[in-house]
């Protein structure tokens, strides 16, 4: 048996470092462009549909979202890059905020990346990945929103993908890849086996795992 992620809390909504909760336990973060589908990724693999804001505008994420799971671990919904519609200062302020988290974080150990299957490999999304490998963090990519291709459609897609990042990136040994969609739950026990494969390495979570 895995981790219960269905009592995942919301702790709370952090504008810098400053209001972050202690750097121990363990995080992995969600990331990716706006319309990603992080909050709705979030709210599948916790069974709770409205654990993670979401909104048909997208860039409504401009927190570091943080939601506590069992024996100080969390996850982690990071301010979407790449699409929101706000001001230049708005904007320049997460990035540099989210630079800062991925950069300083300790507690960071990996990072789940979404990335709109009919619409993937974006510069941000190679340029995210390719920090985060070369971090030593783990790394799931999730195409998500597969419900909108058929299925060989998203198997092509997830190959073309796997191919990119192959000659992309130097090693892809930490990176997994996975279709996902938070509409029918695909995928979404692929991403509850990876988050657990993190989440038991905190020596303090060994009696929830097994």
């Amino acid at each position: 048996m895995g981790f219960n992620y269905q009592i995942a809390k919301y702790i709370l909504g952090a504008a810098n470092l400053k209001q972050l909760p202690e750097d121990e336990g363990i995080e992995v973060a969600f990331a990716g462009r706006s319309n990603a589908g992080k909050s709705s990724a979030l709210n599948r693999l916790t069974g709770q549909r409205s654990l993670a804001r979401t909104s048909k505008t997208p860039g409504r994420t401009q927190l570091i979202n943080l939601f506590s799971l069992q024996d100080n671990n969390r996850l982690v919904d990071l301010p979407g890059y790449g699409y929101a519609r706000v001001a230049k200062s708005v904007k320049e302020h997460w990035q540099k905020t989210l630079i800062q988290y991925l950069q300083k974080r300790d507690c960071l150990k990996a990072l789940v990346i979404l990335m709109d299957i009919r619409h993937p490999c974006k510069e941000m999304d190679l340029s995210m990945i390719n920090w985060a490998l070369n971090a030593d963090l783990k790394v799931l990519v999730l195409l998500s929103k597969s419900d909108k291709l058929k299925h060989g459609a998203r198997k092509d897609s997830q190959r073309k993908v796997q191919k990119i990042l192959e000659e992309k990136m130097k090693s892809i040994m930490n990176l997994e890849i996975t279709t996902f969609s938070a509409l029918n739950g695909d995928g979404n026990e692929f991403l509850k086996n990876f988050l657990d494969r993190q989440f038991e390495k905190n020596p303090i979570s060994g009696e929830e795992i097994g």
